[in-house]
C-alpha cells in the first residue's frame, strides 16, 4: 500500500512540477519561449529581467498552485498510512524535480525556487516564515536573487531538525534544497567571480536579443 501511494504521489507530482508558469506565460502572452533569453532560465527573476512585470502574476499563480495542489496531494495520499508530513515532502521533492526536468519541455525547466517556498509553508509555517525572510533579507540587502534562494533552501532542513522533525523528514527536505543549490552551478561561479547579475525590475533587451546557446 505505501509502495502504491508513494509512486502515485511521484507521478502525480512530477507531472505537476512539469506545467512551467513562466513558459506558459511566456508563449501565452509574447509568442516567445523565455528559456531563448537572457539567462535561459525557465524561471521567474529570468522572466523578470526579459519581459518586465506584464503578465508577471500568472507565471507566479501557475507556479503556486500547481505546487500547493501537488503537497497537499501528497500529504492526502499518504495521510492514509500515517505519513502525512512525509508525503508532502516526497511531493515537494518531485514537483521541484518535474519543475526543473520537465517532459513536456525537453526537460529544460526552471531552478525550483518558488516551488520550494511554497513547500515549506505548507509543511510547517514557521519554517516557511524562517527561509522566507532569509531569502527577502538577503536578496534586499544584496539584490542576488540566486545567493538569497541558495541560503533560504539550505535553512529548510535545517530548521525542520531544529522544531524537531524526523530524520527522514529531514532528510527529504535535505535532498530537495540540495537540487536547489546544484541547479544553482552556474549562479554560485559567477557569485565567486563577482559577474552574477543582481535584481533590477526594468525590462531588459531580452526580448530583442535571442540565445544562440542552449
Amino acid at each position: 500500500m505505501k509502495v502504491v501511494l508513494l509512486i502515485l504521489t511521484a507521478v502525480a507530482a512530477y507531472f505537476l512540477g512539469g506545467v512551467n508558469g513562466a513558459i506558459v506565460s511566456s508563449v501565452s502572452f509574447f509568442h516567445r519561449d523565455v528559456r531563448n533569453y537572457g539567462s535561459g532560465n525557465a524561471g521567474l527573476t529570468n522572466y523578470l529581467r526579459t519581459f518586465g512585470t506584464s503578465s508577471i502574476v500568472f507565471v507566479i499563480l501557475i507556479d503556486i498552485l500547481k505546487s500547493v495542489i501537488a503537497v497537499w496531494l501528497g500529504g492526502w495520499l499518504l495521510h492514509f498510512v500515517g505519513y502525512p508530513t512525509v508525503g508532502r515532502l516526497f511531493a515537494g521533492f518531485c514537483l521541484v524535480m518535474g519543475h526543473m526536468y520537465p517532459i513536456y519541455y525537453n526537460f529544460r525547466g526552471g531552478k525550483g525556487v518558488l516551488c520550494t517556498g511554497v513547500l515549506t509553508l505548507m509543511v510547517d509555517w514557521r519554517v516557511g516564515l524562517v527561509c522566507w525572510a532569509v531569502f527577502l533579507i538577503v536578496v534586499i540587502f544584496t539584490r542576488y536573487v540566486s545567493l538569497g534562494s541558495m541560503l533560504a533552501a539550505a535553512c529548510f532542513p535545517v530548521f525542520l531538525w531544529i522544531f524537531d522533525y524526523s530524520g527522514l523528514e529531514g532528510l527529504l527536505a535535505l535532498l530537495t534544497s540540495l537540487l536547489v543549490i546544484v541547479k544553482h552551478a552556474e549562479n554560485i561561479l559567477r557569485l565567486i567571480g563577482g559577474t552574477e547579475n543582481k535584481l533590477n525590475l526594468k525590462k531588459s533587451s531580452g526580448t530583442r536579443r535571442e540565445r544562440t546557446r542552449h
